[in-house]
């Protein structure tokens, strides 16, 4: 619990650097399951990101009302085929073994591999950096994510490090 603690809250304090170093828009894109997101990666990252003066835009597959896996309800503001990235500078792909829902989701990986391309900050919390490696975005890079998911970073081309948190980029 405190490695996912910790990636997260690394993750989100460089998110924060690096995004209150970029001019114009303070959108942060959270991308959750539709159902068992993990509820902290999502909401202790949000409420940092909102004391810092962004505006969190949490989107998902379905716009129903979606469950965290302790509890938290939170009903997404866009669906993942609706945004443009033009309209945020990170995105943040949130954990949970909902997440998985994302591995082979179309819609998501070509997030990923935009956000990418138009250099926005690209974060994963806890298994969702599989998405990142399902994208083909992390060939080559420095990377970590929950245990259950390393060998299929390693297959993709991520050089997976098993640290707490991981940055290359």
């Amino acid at each position: 619990m405190r490695k996912i603690f910790m990636i997260f809250l690394v993750s989100m304090f460089l998110i924060c650097i690096s995004v209150s170093l970029m001019a114009q828009t303070k959108n942060i894109l959270m991308i959750i399951a539709s159902q068992n997101f993990r509820d902290e990666e999502l909401l202790k990252p949000k409420e940092i990101f909102e004391k810092h003066g962004f505006k969190v835009v949490i989107a998902s597959s379905s716009l129903n009302v979606s469950s965290g896996m302790l509890g938290a309800k939170v009903k997404p503001d866009i669906l993942i085929n609706n945004l443009d990235l033009k309209d945020y500078k990170a995105v943040v792909f949130v954990g949970g073994v909902g997440a998985k829902e994302y591995f082979n989701n179309p819609v998501a990986l070509k997030i990923a591999r935009d956000a990418m391309k138009q250099n926005k900050v690209v974060a994963a919390i806890c298994i969702a950096p599989r998405i990142l490696s399902e994208a083909g975005i992390l060939k080559g890079k420095k990377a970590t994510v929950w245990k259950s998911e390393a060998e299929a970073l390693k297959s993709k081309g991520a050089i997976y490090t098993g640290a707490d948190v991981e940055i290359d980029g």
